[in-house]
C-alpha cells in the first residue's frame, strides 16, 4: 500500500465544499490502495496566529522526508514560504480557489494572499485545482507552470431526480453562509419578485461567517420575508438530499466559484440554475442547464427568477437539459484517480 500524508487545516467533518471533496478523495484513494494519513493543522487557517503557524512547523517537521504532503490549499496559501523552506517536503497544493479571490476581504488583505499564496505555491511539486478556470487563474494570476498543474474536478455521484412539491414553487440555495455566496443579494432579489408566489429554502452553514449570518438574517427582516426565506443551516446528507427533491429551481449568485459542487449536485438532480457568472460557474453549469446573471446584481437576478417562474416550460427544458448533462458528470473514483496520479508522480 502506498503511504502519503494529507495536510487538513481544522475539522475534516466542516461541512463545506471544500471538506466534503477531502472526505471523498480519502475515501476513494483508499479504494485504489493508498493509506492517507491525515495530518490536522491548527483551524484558524487562512488566517493563522503566531502561536498556529509555530504548530504546524513543528507538525511537518514530523512526518517522514520522503512522504508526499497532499496539502489543502486553504491552509498552504496562508503559510509563509520561509516554513516550507525550513521544511523541504514533496508537497503538492490542493487549491479549491485562490484565497485572494475570498469575497469582503479589504484589499491589503488581498493583496497579502497574493503573495502569501503565490510564494507557497512555487515549493510545490504538484498542484492540484478543481476547474480549468482555477488551472488558468494560477498560470494567469500566480506565475505556476501549466504543466505542473492536474485539474480533478469533484466528484458527482448519480441522484434521483427531483420531483419538486405539490404546492408553491421552491427556490433552494446551497452554500455555507459567507459573502462569497452573495446570499444577501439573493434576499434583495427576493424582495423584488416579493409579489409573485415561491418559497426559498437556503440550506448552509451559519457558523462559518457568524457577521455575514447576522446581516442576512437582518435583510430578510427588513425586506419581512421571514415566512418565506427559511434559513436552515447545515443539513446531514439525508435532509439535504430532501431539499433537492422538494426544489423546483436551483438558485446561488456566487460572487466566484472554484468549481461549484452545489452546482453540479443540482445538476445531478434535474433541476434548472440561476448563477452568477464568472469563475468556473460558466463551465460547471452548461448554458441550456442555466440562466447567468453578472454577480451582484440583484434586479438582474430578480428579473431572471421572475422570468423563469413565469416560464413553466423553460423551467421544464432546462431541467431536461440539467439531467442529461449530469450523466457526463466525473464521479468521484475519476477524481480520486487523477489525485493518485500526481502522487505516484512525486512520490520516490
Amino acid at each position: 500500500m502506498r503511504e502519503a500524508v494529507f495536510a487538513i487545516p481544522g475539522d475534516l467533518a466542516t461541512p463545506t465544499g471544500g471538506y466534503r471533496y477531502d472526505r471523498c478523495v480519502i475515501a476513494e484513494l483508499a479504494k485504489l490502495g493508498w493509506k492517507m494519513h491525515t495530518l490536522s493543522l491548527p483551524g484558524d487557517f487562512p488566517s493563522p496566529s503566531a502561536a498556529s503557524l509555530k504548530t504546524t512547523e513543528a507538525l511537518l517537521a514530523a512526518t517522514p522526508e520522503r512522504a508526499p504532503i497532499f496539502f489543502d490549499g486553504l491552509a498552504f496559501g496562508a503559510i509563509p514560504a520561509d516554513i516550507l523552506t525550513r521544511v523541504p517536503r514533496r508537497y503538492v497544493a490542493l487549491v479549491h480557489h485562490p484565497l485572494a479571490f475570498e469575497t469582503g476581504l479589504p484589499p491589503e488583505r488581498v493583496a497579502y494572499f497574493r503573495r502569501s499564496e503565490r510564494a507557497a505555491l512555487t515549493h510545490a511539486i504538484g498542484v492540484v485545482v478543481t476547474s480549468a478556470a482555477t488551472k488558468d487563474l494560477l498560470v494567469s494570476d500566480f506565475g505556476v507552470p501549466a504543466g505542473r498543474i492536474t485539474v480533478a474536478e469533484p466528484g458527482t455521484e448519480p441522484a434521483a431526480r427531483a420531483r419538486g412539491g405539490s404546492g408553491q414553487p421552491r427556490l433552494l440555495s446551497v452554500g455555507a453562509v459567507t459573502p462569497r455566496k452573495g446570499f444577501c443579494v439573493l434576499v434583495e432579489a427576493l424582495a423584488e419578485i416579493a409579489g409573485l408566489n415561491w418559497e426559498c429554502h437556503i440550506a448552509g452553514s451559519l457558523d462559518r461567517d457568524k457577521d455575514e449570518a447576522a446581516r442576512l438574517q437582518k435583510r430578510i427582516a427588513e425586506a419581512k420575508l421571514e415566512q418565506r426565506v427559511i434559513l436552515m443551516d447545515a443539513l446531514d446528507e439525508d435532509r439535504l438530499q430532501a431539499e433537492y427533491d422538494g426544489a423546483t429551481l436551483f438558485v446561488l449568485p456566487s460572487h466566484f466559484e472554484g468549481y461549484g459542487m452545489a452546482f453540479a449536485e443540482a445538476l445531478a438532480h434535474g433541476l434548472p440554475i440561476v448563477a452568477c457568472g464568472g469563475g468556473a460557474t460558466n463551465s460547471t453549469v452548461p448554458a441550456a442547464a442555466g440562466v447567468f446573471v453578472p454577480a451582484g446584481d440583484a434586479k438582474a437576478l430578480a428579473a431572471a427568477l421572475r422570468r423563469l417562474l413565469a416560464s413553466p416550460g423553460e423551467i421544464s427544458a432546462r431541467a431536461d437539459a440539467a439531467w442529461a448533462h449530469a450523466k457526463a458528470l466525473p464521479r468521484w473514483h475519476d477524481t480520486a484517480a487523477k489525485i493518485a496520479a500526481v502522487l505516484a508522480g512525486v512520490a520516490p
